[in-house]
């Protein structure tokens, strides 16, 4: 079974997050920002990860922050070697009126491209800015390649949550344990 368990403490957060790769996408997300709460949430459900993620914070940012981090780091250890994954996953995902595209290797060279369109400062009660720096972090932290971008759209709510279904499904597929896969899905035979 493909889990993980990540705990980081500092002296601005601390951080619990617990997941399941091979579960039904059940979600435990008590962040203090609750559209995060809600962008998270969306992710476990639509990756099918079962996701336990906690954070208590002396600032929103530094919480948003160590969130991504710690969830990147679990994700990543839950991967473990990589062997026998697909490796890649993409997704189109419309919401109302946006539609967001991602793409993502789990190939442990860490890059992340990001458009998401957004207009506004805040979404609910979450800056704009925190969004796309919540999405660069986790890139990073679980070592993938992830490029996304909203098409268009009206509503910087629905582009958001457009992209997090996205990078969901996403993630979903490029997870997967192929059953026809020996060993490292690469020609290198390393990722």
């Amino acid at each position: 079974m493909r889990t993980s368990r990540v705990s980081r403490k500092t002296r601005e957060t601390e951080v619990l997050v617990n997941l399941n790769l091979d579960s039904e996408g059940k979600a435990d997300v008590q962040t203090g920002v609750a559209f995060l709460d809600h962008l998270l949430t969306s992710l476990a459900t639509h990756s099918l990860i079962d996701l336990e993620a906690k954070v208590k914070g002396d600032l929103r940012h530094h919480a948003i922050e160590d969130m991504a981090i710690c969830l990147g780091e679990a994700l990543k250890k839950a991967l473990g070697n990589r062997e026998g994954i697909r490796r890649f996953g993409s997704a189109v995902v419309p919401m109302d009126c946006s539609l967001a595209f991602c793409a993502v290797d789990l190939a442990r060279r860490p890059y992340a491209k990001i458009n998401l369109k957004l207009r506004g400062k805040k979404i609910e009660d979450m800056p704009s800015e925190d969004i796309q720096h919540f999405l660069e972090t986790l890139a990073y932290s679980v070592e993938a390649n992830i490029h996304m971008w909203v098409e268009y759209g009206a509503n910087d709510h629905h582009k958001a949550e457009a992209v997090f279904k996205a990078l969901a499904i996403s993630l979903k597929d490029a997870m997967a344990i192929e059953a026809r896969r020996k060993g490292i899905p690469s020609s290198k035979g390393v990722i």
